[in-house]
């Protein structure tokens, strides 16, 4: 027999965030001087650790290790009972060694964050938003969305008011914007906005919008239109001043030709019809008597093939389906690198994997103005491809619309990655993309 082991608490109780800690009291049962390795092991093995990780022990002498947890504040561990255990190996008796269980009660934290995006658009009559909300917290969260104008000026219509989300998701609502007077000409206007996102248990989040209201008639019209009447006015003059009366004089010398030559070709027409005529019927007599010389059925003899005469109509292909619209958004969490070449990558599955995807738009957002590199990649299986790279402090929000659109066949995998170098005190990386395209 290699060891024994005792936890000093089996139960323990953690927040997010902080630290606790339990000690494990081991005892060598063996015949010989034994060293033990002691290590964690289940869902909390990547966020505890044991002080010391190794310990030597004489026959039936007993020590003490301390096993410390530090559960981080992310989305990636979810509140609730976690059961872990604390593995002692014997390095001389591998089959005595053994693992105490235990549980850590995590407890649960709210952090959602919102934005609008894009922030500012420009219309006449309308604008369209979304209204991006992420569950950065530990637990499932119902959040409610409430539009207002301070001006009471515009009319809002959401696509929801309520979204559920799971932690480390985000949900898009589509947000249309109305003024509620209009003008047909004038300065652009702009309309500021907020969006209240109410979370369960947190502080309401205010996040802000700007519709800029234009002009329902075009700049360019009115110029257009004074240009235009310009023209015409001058036509007109032109016409009646002077060539209106040209016009007259050479048709009606014209005419006065045209009818001297008429006269005359009907009468040579008339002359030169009968003999034209008896030309035509003889050769038409000889081609028939000559190709039946030689075996031919002449013209007129064979009926038309079915399908060419004048009625025949040529069939159509129906065109095939374009697809079903989608947009998505990948968000990143990257901790800061000193090495420039070293990327945290966030992939991105199509829910069908029998499906093809068709982006036509992006839009690229970094809020916080991080510092750093943004790639898009194309995982195929397994073979990664650089689509697009930009330098996270050379934008802030940045639209990219393709003509030739990016297809991603089934099984492949958009990867967002980033390589993060903020300084010290402004924190990880959050920059996102927005997508937005087809299934076929």
């Amino acid at each position: 027999m290699g060891a024994t082991a005792t936890l000093s608490e089996a139960g323990l109780v953690a927040e997010p965030g902080q630290e606790t800690s339990c000690s494990v009291t081991i005892r060598n049962a063996g015949q010989v001087v034994d060293q033990f390795a002691i290590d964690v092991v289940g869902d909390a093995g990547g966020w505890a650790t044991a002080e010391p990780a190794t310990i030597n022990l004489m026959p039936g002498e007993t020590g003490t290790v301390t096993v410390r947890f530090a559960p981080p504040r992310s989305s990636d561990v979810p509140a609730g009972t976690i059961p872990f255990g604390v593995r002692v190996f014997s390095s001389e008796d591998p089959a005595g060694s053994v693992v105490e269980e235990g549980t850590v009660q995590l407890g649960a934290f709210t952090e959602v964050t919102a934005e609008i995006v894009p922030a500012k658009v420009e219309g006449s009559s309308k604008a369209d938003f979304e209204v991006a909300v992420d569950n950065r917290g530990n637990r499932p969260v119902a959040v409610e969305l409430s539009p207002l104008d301070p001006e009471d000026e515009l009319d809002f219509r959401l696509e929801r008011d309520r979204a559920d989300l799971a932690p480390g998701t985000a949900a898009f609502v589509r947000l249309r914007t109305r003024p509620r007077k209009r003008f047909l000409r004038g300065q652009a206007v702009r309309h500021r906005f907020q969006v209240f996102v109410v979370a369960d248990g947190a502080e309401p989040i205010k996040t802000e919008g700007t519709m800029v209201q234009r002009q329902l008639l075009p700049k360019w019209l009115l110029p257009a239109l004074a240009a235009l009447l310009v023209l015409l006015l001058a036509l007109v003059t032109l016409w009646f001043t002077v060539l209106r009366p040209a016009v007259k004089s050479a048709a009606r010398e014209a005419a006065q030709e045209q009818n001297q030559e008429i006269v005359k070709a009907a009468q040579d027409a008339g002359a030169g019809a009968d003999q034209a005529k008896k030309n035509a019927d003889q050769a038409k007599q000889n081609s028939e008597q000559a190709m039946k010389a030689v075996g031919l059925t002449p013209p007129g003899d064979n009926p038309a093939p079915p399908g060419s005469g004048p009625g025949a109509t040529p069939t159509r292909a129906a065109n095939a389906a374009d697809g079903t619209p989608t947009d998505f958004r990948v968000a990143a969490d990257a901790k800061i690198d000193s090495n420039v070449n070293r990327f945290a990558e966030f992939p991105y599955t199509l829910p069908d994997a029998s499906k093809t995807l068709v982006i036509t738009d992006l839009i690229l957002q970094n809020p916080r103005g991080d510092t750093g590199t943004l790639r898009l990649l194309r995982d195929s299986g397994g073979t990664k491809t650089v689509l697009l790279e930009v330098g996270l402090s050379n934008f802030r929000d940045l639209d990219h619309h393709w003509l030739q659109a990016w297809r991603f066949q089934p099984g492949d995998k958009i990867v967002l990655a980033v390589s993060c170098q903020n300084p010290g005190d402004r924190g990880r990386c959050t920059p996102s993309v927005s997508f937005s395209g087809r299934v076929e």
